[in-house]
């Protein structure tokens, strides 16, 4: 009985290695058929391949015929992005970049539907018509530029100094020379006292550096950073570099702290589209010049932020 099990066995092993062997030359010749097909037809590939190309950008161009028909814009933005998006304590969307994003589809006269997958499927492109806009805050950058169309910047984010509110040193960028100044690690703000930045989506932007070099001081959030400096000036900070949008609530609430001189530079923030579509391009444009021109925009900034950083 055990001889007859294992021939059994050794039977079987060689069967599976005989189909196995079988399957690999089947699939050897036929993919040899197949490259000698695509050869001998190589033109009409050719030609398959431009309609191709054809029909995507075809469909590529009907956003906003989508929108017309289904009268519903599809935006997309992060659920937890405050002051920009949010949930409410009514547990609904809120925020600048809601507001705006209902501002849009008022002008095109349709309803407004938002989606908040995760950052990673929004930064991902590709969307392939699930979401029409996104109105979510976004830094251009050249690999991004490779999925998406940034029709508009909505938006800067400026970078300013703000300093203790009884400090009467520092007063603009060149007075932080010699200064121990904080900031979050590994940030813009990082690289700019290093005076090394290089801003995405701006690449062009002479940025000047009046300061002589500044002692850096890393933090892990603006919130230790803040609570340094509240102990007064120069007792464990002398300033501190951060987004004005960051800063603006402290500086409303908290009157230990002032801002000092203009903003150093900004960051461009874009609506996005998917890429390769002209006619939607163009229509976003439009409204959004609309948005500017009406005041809306400044004014959604100033509501949201305390001052006006539209662009």
């Amino acid at each position: 009985m055990l001889f007859t099990h294992m021939l059994m066995k050794i039977t079987h092993y060689e069967s599976r290695s005989y189909n196995y062997l079988m399957r690999t030359v089947r699939l050897i010749t036929t993919s040899f058929l197949f490259r000698c097909s695509i050869l001998k037809f190589r033109p009409l590939l050719a030609l398959g391949l431009t309609m191709l190309a054809a029909s995507t950008q075809a469909f590529g161009g009907a956003t906003l015929d989508r929108v017309e028909q289904k009268k519903e814009l599809v935006g997309v933005l992060m659920e937890s992005y405050p002051p920009f998006s949010f949930l409410n304590d009514q547990n609904q969307l809120d925020g600048f970049d809601v507001d705006v994003a209902k501002a849009v589809a008022q002008k095109l006269g349709v309803k407004l539907r938002l989606e908040t997958p995760s950052w990673d499927v929004i930064a991902a492109g590709r969307w392939s018509g699930r979401y029409d806009i996104c109105i979510c805050s976004m830094t251009p950058s050249k690999a991004r530029a490779e999925v998406f169309d940034f029709p508009v910047e909505y938006y800067a984010s400026p970078a300013v100094i703000v300093v203790n509110a009884k400090d009467d040193r520092i007063h603009e960028a060149k007075d932080l020379s010699g200064k121990k100044v904080g900031l979050t690690s590994a940030s813009s703000y990082e690289s700019y006292l290093n005076k090394n930045l290089v801003i995405e989506g701006a690449e062009d932007t002479q940025l000047q550096y009046p300061f002589e070099e500044v002692q850096i001081a890393p933090y892990d959030t603006d919130n230790v950073a803040f609570q340094d400096l509240g102990l007064g000036a120069g007792v464990r900070l002398d300033a501190i570099l951060t987004n004005l949008v960051t800063a603006q609530p402290r500086l409303t609430q908290d009157k230990r702290f002032k801002l000092a001189g203009a903003p150093l530079y900004s960051e461009p923030n874009s609506v996005a589209i998917e890429k390769g579509d002209p006619q939607w391009d163009s229509k976003v444009r439009e409204v959004f010049a609309q948005l500017k021109q009406d005041g809306t925009l400044s004014a959604l900034s100033q509501k949201w932020i305390g001052a006006d950083i539209s662009r």
